[in-house]
């Protein structure tokens, strides 16, 4: 078999300087190859652990309620409370008539002012003129025999004291004078009653103020009274107007004479009338837990219209100035035992503390007791947070050199 030939120097071990190179080259190679794979392998591992902590961090932030807080505001200044009212007119009062019988004529439509006084209407009562003519035949009548009976007295009393007649008969003549008396003041009480009913037949205005309604027309029949008919006419006061509106019990005890409102009427916007508290009922009302309050309103210029609404702007400072709180109404918590909020401590725990409650003011509520000036309450807690749970403030406010919220 034949065999590979050699050199002389493979033969004896030496290797050419070009072969030798070659097989460095080889293994600076292999050994790149195995750098740049663990390499590869630590650089897989770190990335693997960077993820699976990034992962882990993601997962506990997920985990921990994201929060806003807000700082209590002091309750120190008046705050304003808003409620529709009800003007009405300072007087006013439907006329009726006080005679029956026909209208002759009117004198005044609806708008036109009148005084104390003026006549409105004419009514005609031919039945009352008769009545008091024959009222005053009667007392002219009652008259003659008191006439006739006072001097048949005295004759009798002259033949009694001459024992001409018996004192029976002089004290019978005696009486039937003084009945003559009663029956002329008798007749004359009737003849001033029909003269007032007669006058009646002049229906006139008792007061100062504007006509509002005219229910009549010449020649309708109208009966006496105010419980057979419509009111002829109807009559308000308008220089001044009363203005009356239900407070709610938490407000009531600020409702003092002389606090001063603003109005508001929709029909003339922008524009602003004052008004003070006269009175009050003094009592609240326990169907609706409201105080009426009676206010006055100057309406000299003629401007405001009985019957109208009113919104009353009443600016109404606390009687605890400065010791309560103002929050969003959104942060109270309903639990069994109360109601609580839920402020976020230092380290970043959430702590309930139970309140009291002031007045409502819609968006806003008034804490009376429980919270610090300092405290961070969360706003819009869930129903299902806790006291001790981890929690994360994503917007926390700040306060102002000047004391507020920021």
């Amino acid at each position: 078999m034949d065999q590979p030939v050699t050199s002389e120097d493979e033969r004896y071990g030496f290797v050419p300087a070009a072969r030798r190179g070659e097989s460095r080259a080889y293994r600076r190679v292999g050994l790149a190859a195995a750098i740049a794979a663990v390499a590869a392998l630590a650089w897989l591992a770190h990335a693997r652990h960077q993820s699976a902590a990034a992962l882990s961090m993601q997962t506990e932030t997920d985990g921990v309620l994201a929060v806003a807080t807000a700082l209590p505001q002091r309750n120190g200044s008046a705050t304003e409370v808003v409620l529709p009212g009800n003007l009405q007119a300072n007087y006013q009062a439907p006329i009726y008539a006080r005679t029956s019988g026909y209208v002759r004529r009117w004198y005044v439509d609806i708008g036109a002012r009148v005084h104390k006084g003026q006549v409105l209407a004419d009514i005609e009562s031919p039945e009352v003129d008769q009545q008091l003519r024959q009222a005053q035949a009667d007392l002219a009548v009652a008259q003659a025999n008191r006439k006739i009976a006072d001097v048949t007295a005295d004759r009798w009393r002259a033949l009694r004291s001459t024992d001409s007649v018996s004192r029976q008969e002089a004290d019978e003549k005696v009486s039937a004078a003084q009945a003559n008396d009663a029956q002329v003041l008798s007749a004359r009480a009737n003849v001033q009653r029909l003269r007032q009913l007669a006058g009646f037949e002049r229906v006139i205005a008792p007061f100062d103020g504007v006509i509002t309604a005219r229910n009549t027309d010449i020649g309708d029949l109208v009966n006496a009274g105010s419980g057979s008919g419509a009111a002829l006419f109807g009559i308000a006061d308008t220089s001044r107007l009363r203005l009356y509106v239900r407070v709610p019990q938490e407000d009531a005890a600020a409702m003092k004479p002389g606090l001063t409102a603003e109005l508001h009427l929709p029909d003339r916007p922008g524009v602003v009338y004052r008004a003070s508290v006269d009175t009050t009922a003094s009592a609240i009302d326990p169907a609706t837990r409201t105080l009426m309050v009676e206010l006055l309103v100057d309406n000299s210029k003629g401007d405001l219209l009985p019957g109208a609404y009113a919104e009353v702007h009443f600016r109404v400072a606390p009687e605890d100035a400065g010791r309560s709180f103002l929050l969003p109404a959104n942060v109270l918590l309903f639990r069994g035992d109360g109601l609580h909020v839920a402020t976020v401590g230092a380290n970043g725990r959430v702590v309930l503390k139970p309140v009291t409650v002031g007045r409502d003011y819609g968006a806003r509520i008034e804490i009376v007791s429980g919270l610090s000036a300092d405290d961070h309450v969360i706003l819009s807690p869930p129903d299902s947070i806790v006291g001790g749970a981890q929690v994360r403030v994503v917007k926390r406010a700040a306060r102002r050199p000047d004391g507020a919220e920021g």
